[in-house]
């Protein structure tokens, strides 16, 4: 490297300024921040989605939530990468989420569609779709409450139905730290749970 290229390359924008010249609303900092890491967001969003057209909305959605939250950033609890893997992770498999309840409205559809109706069938009493919104809520929540990391292995693991083994190739992760990260996060949902489980009861 010459000095001149040594001197360009220190000169430049760290990702930090980045962020912080974002949240003045600059979006020429949003553009060199997009051009950093896009690409290496879009193998992540890829591993998670698998299909290249949902991958490259989801970094183009996760590159505009950064730029609208900028400003909220706090660098203390991390790196900017850091955080932008997080926008990604959670909108990537909030994706996959959206699609699989596609799917199964679909199928479900065509099952009712298909099957003749079964004696004293219908729609559930009101106080078990109450109790399954209830459940389904706070299963969310405290998803919510874990490190990414886990949450991301745990979402692949039970909401895409993979195997270990396929959460690793998927995040591209061994085999060994997934198990982990799945492990502690499953402890700390039980305990979450747990702790819920009184009022819901009171």
């Amino acid at each position: 490297m010459t000095h001149t290229e040594a001197h360009s390359a220190s000169s430049l924008p760290s990702d930090f300024d980045l962020v912080l010249t974002m949240a003045r609303g600059e979006e020429h900092a949003a553009t060199l921040l997009y051009d950093r890491h896009a690409a290496s967001m879009y193998g992540l969003a890829l591993r998670i989605v698998g299909e290249t057209a949902d991958a490259e909305e989801v970094v183009l959605d996760a590159f505009a939530q950064a730029w609208r939250e900028a400003a909220r950033f706090d660098g203390a609890r991390g790196s900017v990468l850091g955080w932008l893997t997080t926008i990604v992770c959670t909108r990537a498999l909030d994706l996959v989420r959206a699609r699989g309840r596609r799917v199964k409205a679909t199928d479900a559809a065509a099952h009712g569609l298909d099957a003749p109706a079964a004696m004293g069938s219908g729609f559930a009493a009101p106080d078990a779709q109450v109790q399954d919104a209830e459940t389904t809520g706070s299963v969310h929540g405290a998803l919510q409450q874990l490190p990414a990391p886990q949450r991301v292995a745990i979402e692949l693991a039970f909401f895409e139905g993979l195997t270990h083994h396929e959460v690793a190739e998927r995040l591209q992760q061994p085999l060994g730290t997934v198990k982990t990260r799945i492990r502690l996060g499953m402890l700390k949902l039980r305990e979450t749970l747990s702790a819920l489980a009184p009022e819901r009861a009171t």
